[in-house]
């Protein structure tokens, strides 16, 4: 029979939940990583670019996308097994965020940067009256992507075995 518990009690569990934690932990240090890195290299100019970067932009080394995806893999496989419907679940959404952070979202942004560079050219040309720019949307490389599957995998593995 399953135990009953308030409200509070359940959320209190959620919070100290080692799948959510590892996500959490996996998520903020890639963005920490993302925003030392910018700032070593300088790509920072204000604290306001620099709490966006740590907290909300996406793109750049690492992934902070697949280093969430990979914790997520690895703890739920640790807590229930790799034969768990749970597990193979976490496994596609991996490989679709995977898929999607240097397959898609990388080729869209290129392609965006072109249609933009086209675009300013023909207004500059005046063959087009106004231009207003497409969003070009940062992917990753596979060696972003690669780092942050290797954060997320060692977030995951360092909640799932010090329960």
């Amino acid at each position: 029979m399953a135990e009953s518990y308030t409200f509070t009690q359940q959320f209190i569990l959620f919070l100290h939940n080692p799948i959510l934690l590892s996500c959490i932990f996996s998520w903020l240090g890639a963005q920490f990583l993302k925003a030392a890195i910018k700032l070593i290299y300088g790509r920072i100019h204000s604290f306001p670019e620099l709490i966006e970067v740590m907290l909300w932009r996406t793109g750049g080394m690492p992934s902070s996308h697949s280093a969430l995806v990979t914790s997520l893999c690895v703890t739920i496989a640790f807590r229930h097994g790799l034969h768990s419907d749970l597990f193979i679940f976490a496994l596609c959404f991996f490989l679709v965020v995977i898929r999607d952070a240097f397959g898609v979202r990388r080729s869209s942004g290129i392609q965006a940067k072109k249609i933009n560079e086209m675009g300013n050219e023909l207004s500059d040309k005046k063959v087009l009256d106004t231009y207003k720019s497409l969003k070009e949307v940062d992917g990753h490389t596979p060696m972003e992507v690669l780092c942050g599957c290797l954060l997320g995998f060692f977030v995951g593995l360092s909640f799932s075995l010090l329960k």
